[in-house]
């Protein structure tokens, strides 16, 4: 699942999604590391400037989720991408960030096959440090979903069971910075 409903309000109100990046929008590069990272299927929740996204972006076989109250910060967003995956009869979700492009599918490969139940929990870490992307089990949504709340995602939920997640080395194959202030454009290609 990847999370690309931000504003932009640090980059002057710039959607995240829209940021191009070697000639694409860098949602793009999120839904390919996703897909080359073995995901599948793959779906997108989008919030600011949805229309335009999905116009300009090539979105083709994702199941793609718009989230209205992207403004109240990515809790909203983690709570409508696994309302959607709900019924689905996925066993797990890989959730990524649109604003991380230094991760690739060689990170979502890695944390993807910490898979082991519906009840594991995995995330992406960085010379010791838990980062992007992170798997939920398909038994945690509910849970981690009821704590997703304004900007701070399943940061809450990840921080009370930090002893049941795997943590799944990644620095040598990732880089784990987040495109939020113009200074941070400079990652862009």
């Amino acid at each position: 699942m990847l999370l690309a409903a931000g504003g932009g309000r640090r980059l002057g109100g710039r959607p995240k999604a829209l940021l191009e990046h070697r000639g694409r929008p860098l949602v793009e590069h999120a839904l390919r590391a996703l897909r080359n990272g073995g995901c599948g299927p793959v779906h997108v929740v989008l919030g600011a400037a949805a229309e335009t996204v999905q116009a300009r972006a090539d979105l083709s076989g994702c199941t793609v989720t718009v989230n209205p109250q992207w403004p109240e910060g990515m809790g909203s967003s983690l709570r409508a991408g696994l309302g959607a995956l709900a019924g689905t009869g996925a066993d797990a979700a890989l959730v990524l960030l649109v604003d991380q492009p230094g991760i690739g599918p060689q990170a979502v490969a890695r944390v993807r096959s910490a898979y082991r139940s519906r009840v594991s929990l995995a995330a992406a870490s960085y010379d010791g440090e838990r980062g992007h992307p992170v798997l939920f089990g398909a038994d945690r949504w509910a849970d981690v979903a009821a704590g997703a709340v304004g900007d701070q995602g399943a940061r809450t939920y990840l921080r009370a069971h930090r002893d049941a997640i795997t943590l799944v080395e990644c620095s040598d194959v990732a880089e784990a910075y987040d495109i939020d202030t113009a200074e941070d454009l400079t990652h862009l290609e």
